[in-house]
């Protein structure tokens, strides 16, 4: 195959041969920039110990740059301005908390698990609208935790720590629960929490978790 000049190559792919010969070119080595020299008021190395450990302290260690500057023009005592001792606290990675405190483990939430049927149950209650303004229902529902089912329900018209006893009662009896076999779930609603319920649970030798 025969070679084509690059006269005749640029012609024919309208490039200009200076942009060809740019581009065979090999890139210029890159120059050493100069190292720039300490700038006269720039805090020495013991300076900048002072300063952090000022930070440090047990008077500032709470406290940002900010404050801590004017605190201490205050006093008739200037070390720096405020925006060093903010870039001496990055340098360290201490521009959040600087005080060694304890870090406590993340909190997991406690589960109920059920691998039965009569071990958890779910107990709520939710407010439905009426057919009118102004008038609404209570509906109680009582779910058992392995299987989803629901084991005992109410429809009220009144919110009523008495009604929720009696519908426990009930699914407990009719479901054969042993004392203290089953656990119970709730919210902190006020029939949830009311004596009536707690004692009645009590009796039957049921667990009640609220949260």
């Amino acid at each position: 195959m025969p070679l084509v000049g690059v006269v005749a190559a640029c012609r024919l792919l309208d490039l200009p041969r200076r942009t060809f010969y740019r581009q065979q070119a090999s890139p210029p080595p890159p120059r050493p920039s100069p190292a720039r020299a300490p700038h006269p008021r720039a805090l020495s190395q013991p300076e900048q110990a002072h300063i952090r450990a000022v930070l440090n302290t047990e008077r500032f260690v709470d406290q940002a740059p900010r404050t801590v500057y004017a605190t201490l023009l205050d006093e008739g005592i200037s070390r720096c301005h405020w925006r060093t001792m903010d870039r001496l606290l990055a340098a360290d990675a201490a521009t959040r908390e600087r005080r060694a405190i304890r870090r406590h483990p993340v909190y997991r939430r406690p589960e109920l698990l059920a691998t039965a049927p009569r071990q958890v149950w779910s107990w709520d209650s939710t407010k439905l609208r009426g057919p009118i303004a102004g008038v609404g229902y209570r509906r109680y529902v009582v779910r058992n935790s392995f299987s989803c089912a629901i084991v005992g329900w109410l429809l009220a018209d009144r919110e009523d720590a008495l009604l929720a006893e009696q519908r426990i009662a009930d699914a407990c009896a009719r479901e054969g629960v042993a004392p203290q076999q089953l656990t119970v779930h709730a919210d902190r609603g006020a029939p949830m929490a009311s004596k009536a319920v707690a004692e009645l649970l009590l009796d039957l030798g049921v667990t009640l978790r609220t949260g």
